[in-house]
């Protein structure tokens, strides 16, 4: 089964492959938050975290808005739904392939018990 990802599924997936990005997402799913809170949060530069909130943002994860001097990030729009979708089909296929293995193993473990039987002559 060939499947080609989107750009958008690789650059969300690019964005969900960093332990920060993961907790900024989760962080901001409970109230927006500026930069220089993340900063503080995360125990990272501005700079920083200026660079994470970018690859969140143009992976569609976030978003701000910059009032005066601070800039504020909220949740995205994305809702994952696609990403979701890509990982339940690879889901199916790898529980597919499991089962199969399972009834390979059953197979030969009965085989096993058989040929460990006295024959009848």
């Amino acid at each position: 089964m060939v499947q080609h990802i989107t750009p958008r599924l690789d650059a969300s997936f690019a964005a969900l492959s960093d332990a920060t990005r993961r907790g900024v997402l989760e962080r901001l799913g409970h109230s927006d938050a500026s930069i220089t809170e993340l900063a503080d949060r995360f125990h990272m530069t501005l700079t920083g975290m200026k660079k994470h909130v970018g690859v969140l943002e143009q992976a569609g994860l976030v978003t701000t808005q910059k009032v005066g001097r601070v800039r504020t990030c909220s949740l995205g729009l994305c809702r994952l739904e696609e990403e979701a979708a890509w990982i339940e089909g690879h889901r199916r296929l790898w529980d597919a392939r499991f089962d199969a293995l399972d009834t390979v193993v059953e197979e030969l473990k009965r085989r096993e018990t058989a040929d460990d039987q006295p024959h009848n002559r």
